[in-house]
């Protein structure tokens, strides 16, 4: 038991709070994990964004996942007031002994304010100032310091909210993020895949895409990677989402290409990518969420980075390779140089460096 409760007193539920993305969101998972482990009886319980609920459900150690409408600000004030009142009366009603805010959304705070749990913790301001800055202290009863810098994984920063109050991991397995495509998931990727006449392990996973467009590689380099690869008698199955900027990307991506290669691009949720992941023998990729998605599910991977930290956000838990070009203004955070759109720092990046990484892989783990 940690210093903050007593063997007489122990916490019943604790509730965590991410309100970022996807990929955010799944690298908290550890921390659901690393709880239950040091306090087996407590229930604990998730509040995050509606469109990334899919990152927790299914979790072995939460018990509910408690979602906020991402687009809920767009509604009428009378509209946000009704579903923001359900939503507290919603967790006023599981009687939370502990809160844990992971991000600096204001809903963390104010949360903590009208929850009232015995122990709420937050992230120590480095940067507000004044009023935002005594408002946030005084809504918490205990501060961590989030590490902000290039110098940490996100996933220890995250685990440092724990530390704080005195919860510990027991191994490093259990600071391994996970991710649980289910069942229905893992049905229907195995149907594809029996439909492409592809087993487990046999296929290398290529997802070339993100969110954030200025971390995707030339075309050209990429299209001559998958080409050499598939020349070898490699399975390459290219996935992506249906967003219409990955589309074309794609689009120009099969244009480039001259060996044949397997096409799920925008064709899966995020279960279904979740299982293809962790039937693959390799994942192939750029910093982005599907990139942690694959170290979630225990995928050796291969990953680009550009303009992010490479320390921060490299997969986790997983043999794996990053490629960088190392140019010294990295990681700069900017949406590619000058915030262009086009990050010079992964334009730079040869086939042959991403290729001898993939190789180094395949000789670990042979099909």
């Amino acid at each position: 038991m940690s210093d903050f409760f007593s063997a007489e007193r122990p916490p019943k539920r604790v509730l965590i709070i991410k309100l970022r993305h996807h990929g955010d969101v799944l690298l908290t998972s550890p921390v659901f994990t690393v709880l239950k482990k040091n306090w087996p009886n407590v229930e604990v319980d998730a509040l995050v964004y509606d469109d990334t609920q899919a990152m927790l459900t299914s979790h072995p150690h939460i018990d509910q996942v408690h979602t906020i409408g991402r687009n809920w600000r767009k509604k009428g004030w009378f509209e946000q007031f009704r579903l923001y009142r359900a939503l507290v009366n919603t967790l006023k009603g599981r009687q939370y002994d502990v809160l844990i805010n992971l991000t600096e959304h204001w809903h963390g705070a104010r949360l903590a304010r009208r929850l009232k749990p015995r122990v709420s913790v937050g992230f120590k301001p480095d940067k507000r100032g004044g009023l935002a800055r005594r408002r946030w202290v005084k809504s918490f009863t205990t501060l961590y310091p989030a590490i902000q810098d290039n110098s940490r994984h996100m996933v220890e920063v995250n685990l440092d909210a724990l530390r704080r109050i005195g919860i510990h991991p027991q191994s490093d397995e259990d600071k391994h993020t996970l991710f649980v495509p289910g069942d229905a998931a893992e049905t229907s990727v195995a149907e594809k895949l029996a439909g492409f006449g592809l087993q487990s392990k046999s296929y290398i996973l290529v997802h070339p895409t993100s969110r954030w467009m200025f971390k995707a590689w030339d075309i050209k380099k990429l299209a001559a990677t998958i080409d050499n690869l598939a020349a070898r008698g490699l399975p390459i199955i290219l996935s992506a989402a249906p967003s219409k900027e990955e589309t074309a990307y794609m689009d120009e991506l099969r244009a480039a290409l001259t060996q044949p290669v397997f096409d799920l691009s925008g064709q899966l949720n995020l279960k279904e990518l979740g299982a293809l992941m962790k039937h693959a023998r390799i994942y192939f990729g750029v910093d982005s969420m599907p990139m942690h998605l694959a170290s979630a599910v225990g995928t050796p991977t291969v990953a680009i980075f550009g303009p992010t930290g490479a320390i921060k956000w490299a997969p986790w838990g997983v043999n794996y390779r990053v490629i960088t070009a190392g140019f010294t203004c990295q990681p700069c955070g900017k949406a590619g140089c000058g915030d262009g759109g086009v990050s010079d720092c992964i334009t730079a990046i040869t086939p042959q460096q991403v290729l001898s990484a993939i190789d180094t892989l395949l000789l670990e783990y042979p099909a």
